[in-house]
């Protein structure tokens, strides 16, 4: 599970040309193309003084450079071979006057458990997944290309979104080897969507697509110094996704600022026939950047872990996070200190493996040209794989005892008592939202419940380690969060460039 947070191209060489490469990473990184925001490039291009393919060929060089090299940081798995031609189309449209959106033309990264019907592969990792590609674009990739969105390619991660075995590392898998953190090369770039957090802030592309069961588009995002949005289960379809269980597994974005993962959330957002969920009427048709603004925070009730009023060790241990608390009050906020109390739900490990034997068969079903075909097969091709790693938690997947009516007794236990510990505080205090600092039983509970969050960086700690604050709030309730977080990150303007420290 990844609801902890402490858990190919010719190489380079001479020291020289290494050196070389990092300044040049390093210096003025803001004014540089990779480091555009997605509104930035949309004005250049509408001034004629960038396309997408001059973008897009930008991005493909410093993967080159500091993704297969330098300080390699492995974030993205595979390449589309296909990249440069569909830039070159959203700017031959753009040229005619057809502009299809805020993402017309812009590069986004897509996590490799995300059926792509192109020429490149989704394996969630796994050599055993190697084969034919998928037939079909998940639901979200259509409505991606739809908005004009350029697929740079695919992103590496935690090995069957570290569902495989519990001892691998964050960030690792059999095909794409191991991610690193760009802050801190030799920090934790955690799981699962490693490759997804790491790729945005290392300026491979403005815009990537996580996926996220329990933590893994959060932890990523928090230690990864960006915003990771994690939705309301069944916001966003999952459809096309390889699953866990779709109690919990939900898409979701990651950008550098708010408004950029906003402006992902419309696209991808829409109705899926193979993935109907009920939603509130009033989210048909919602533009989450339509109330994104600076004073967001002023007469909003906001509460925070109560442990920050009692010592100051909490202080100590996270100035970044005491910092952002008294930024947001000076903002307008009020500020109510709450206890949130973890549940411990009781056999969680015993629901998600439930989770794959039942979902995975049925993804498998609707691939063609695979090796695995079944779980057994795929248990048989990774205990023959000499990788070096266990696979304990799909082996106990492929053995346990599955009834629907257990597994679902079994999820509506889990997700009603996480959501109960939430909605207590919000509706006993009146809060509008929760913030909480990242060793909080929040990090457990909201994945947990399906409810949203909204990671957003703070700052830095002493080991030069990305810090953030983490927004959450009842189901549904992703536009007032965004609005919120949106109102804590212009005043704190706490996100930072990696400097690839080793």
């Amino acid at each position: 599970m990844d609801v902890k947070l402490n858990g190919c191209m010719k190489r380079l060489t001479g020291i020289a040309l290494l050196s070389l490469v990092m300044s040049a990473a390093t210096a003025a990184p803001e004014t540089r193309l990779e480091y555009l925001s997605v509104d930035e490039i949309n004005q250049r291009m509408g001034r004629g003084e960038l396309t997408s393919a001059t973008l897009v060929q930008h991005l493909l060089e410093r993967i080159e450079r500091l993704d297969k090299n330098g300080p390699a940081i492995n974030a993205v798995i595979e390449l589309n071979p296909d990249a440069l031609a569909m830039a070159q189309a959203m700017d031959q449209e753009r040229k005619g006057g057809y502009i299809r959106g805020p993402l017309h033309g812009v590069p986004v990264l897509l996590k490799d458990n995300i059926d792509t019907s192109d020429q490149m592969q989704t394996t969630a990792g796994s050599l055993a997944m190697v084969g034919q590609p998928a037939a079909k674009d998940a639901f979200i990739v259509q409505r991606l290309r739809v908005a004009g969105a350029v697929i740079l390619g695919k992103t590496n991660l935690s090995e069957w979104a570290h569902f495989r075995d519990p001892e691998i590392p964050s960030g690792w898998s059999g095909r794409g080897g191991q991610t690193k953190n760009p802050h801190l090369l030799s920090g934790d770039p955690c799981g699962s969507s490693s490759g997804s957090a790491a790729a945005v802030a290392a300026g491979f592309a403005p815009l990537s697509v996580g996926t996220e069961t329990a933590g893994s588009i959060i932890c990523p995002a928090s230690m990864n110094g960006v915003v990771g949005v994690k939705p309301t289960v069944g916001l966003l379809s999952r459809s096309g996704i390889i699953p866990v269980t779709h109690k919990l597994d939900t898409p979701g974005p990651m950008a550098r600022t708010v408004r950029e993962a906003a402006l992902l959330l419309n696209v991808m957002t829409g109705d899926d026939p193979a993935d109907p969920v009920p939603k509130p009427r009033e989210l048909k048709g919602l533009d989450y950047t339509a109330l994104l603004r600076s004073e967001a925070l002023v007469g909003k009730r906001i509460g925070y872990p109560a442990k920050f009023d009692r010592s100051g060790l909490p202080l100590l241990g996270d100035p970044q996070f005491s910092n952002a608390l008294e930024r947001m009050q000076a903002a307008g906020a009020t500020l109510i200190p709450v206890d949130l109390i973890d549940p411990l739900s009781e056999r969680v490990e015993e629901a998600f493996q439930m989770g794959i034997k039942r979902d995975l068969p049925t993804y498998l079903a609707t691939r063609t040209g695979l090796t695995a075909r079944t779980l057994d097969e795929l248990l048989s091709l990774n205990a023959a794989s000499n990788d070096g790693y266990n696979q304990g938690t799909l082996l106990a997947a492929g053995a346990i005892a599955f009834g629907e009516q257990t597994y679902n007794q079994l999820w509506q236990n889990i997700q009603s008592e996480n959501a109960a510990a939430i909605d207590r505080l919000l509706v006993t205090y009146e809060l509008a939202a929760i913030v909480s600092d990242v060793e909080s039983p929040a990090m457990n509970i909201v994945p947990l419940a399906g409810y949203p969050g909204i990671m957003v960086p703070t700052g830095m700690d002493d080991e030069g380690v990305p810090t953030s604050i983490f927004f959450f709030g009842p189901r549904w309730s992703e536009a007032r969060l965004l609005v919120l977080a949106y109102g804590y990150e212009q005043i704190a303007n706490a996100r930072r460039t990696p400097g690839f420290k080793p």
